[in-house]
């Protein structure tokens, strides 16, 4: 008995080993929210859905505003303004913060809930990896990979960037760089597509009390830690229409809010020509990279009012 338990004990720390050294190799590579979870906290934050996930470049706003951003952005289902969205942010942020800068980025659908969700329980994000974790800074984090890898570790290692980067890779600043094909056919099919997507969508939502109650909280709390600002993202014309007709007073309730806290509310909707996207939602991220240096031109310019 003693022998077969030794055995049994050495295959068990093997395993274990194993894993420790599968996992330290986890990166942008390893899934679209690991790195969220692997860096330093952040005094810098951007938040929002997966539109505000891959049109926010964090590097060209520190670049321009002289300090290190970090895009705590995930997607509509993960991520949506609320409870859950609001007690990861605690948990990411440097409790030291004092002269943060936090964009935080607003569509109807990051402020919507679908009408046949009636309890707090039934929320879309109680399945968001946010749910559960606890720690946000820690690399690797096993933590997470325990909690919400469910692939072989082995494929951690074989898929890591160092062997080549993914399509969607998240950058250690929470940026998701998407590299798919341009074709003037494959961006039409994809957004035809997407266009019918929100048409459905905008059927089954409705503006959420609960969901700007959070962002409401949310502003409270990070305005004692720095400067917020409002930030409405772009889409492609289709989905612009769609959101214009669903919810036409999305505008005056942003600017209501703004108005509270007197901060301000960029409003970059109207500029959709400016810009080329994926699928007409998300941005190609050449015009991202412009995009961002709106938003921080934005910012420079309203300092320099306040002065």
């Amino acid at each position: 008995m003693k022998k077969f338990l030794l055995k049994i004990s050495v295959y068990i720390v093997g395993v274990i080993a194993l894993h420790v050294i599968l996992g330290s190799y986890a990166d942008g590579n390893t899934d679209d929210n690991y790195m969220h979870f692997a860096v330093p906290k952040p005094q810098n934050i951007i938040m929002g859905d997966s539109r505000g996930s891959q049109a926010v470049v964090s590097s060209v706003l520190g670049k321009k505003l002289s300090g290190k951003f970090d895009n705590f952005s995930l997607n509509i289902v993960q991520s949506p303004y609320g409870k859950i969205y609001f007690e990861a942010l605690k948990r990411k942020i440097d409790p030291k913060t004092k002269d943060g800068i936090f964009v935080l980025t607003v569509d109807p659908w990051n402020l919507a809930l679908h009408n046949g969700v009636k309890r707090e329980e039934d929320f879309p994000e109680q399945k968001s990896p946010f749910k559960d974790m606890k720690f946000y800074s820690m690399s690797p984090n096993y933590e997470y990979l325990l909690r919400n890898y469910s692939r072989s570790w082995f494929k951690i290692y074989l898929e890591r960037a160092e062997a080549g980067r993914s399509n969607t890779y998240l950058h250690d600043d929470g940026w998701m760089e998407v590299n798919i094909s341009m074709e003037s056919d494959s961006v039409k099919i994809r957004t035809e597509k997407k266009v019918e997507f929100y048409k459905q969508l905008a059927t089954e939502h409705h503006q959420s009390k609960e969901r700007m109650s959070a962002l409401n909280d949310i502003i409270a709390y990070l305005q004692k830690k720095g400067k917020v600002y409002i930030v409405r993202i772009p889409a492609a014309e289709g989905i612009t229409d769609i959101e214009n007709k669903k919810f036409p007073e999305f505008d005056d309730i942003m600017k209501n809010v703004a108005f509270k806290y007197k901060i301000d509310y960029f409003n970059f909707s109207k500029d959709y020509k400016k810009y080329t996207y994926t699928d007409g939602n998300h941005m190609h991220k050449e015009s991202s990279r412009l995009f961002s240096a709106q938003i921080a031109d934005s910012i420079l310019q309203s300092r320099k009012r306040l002065k």
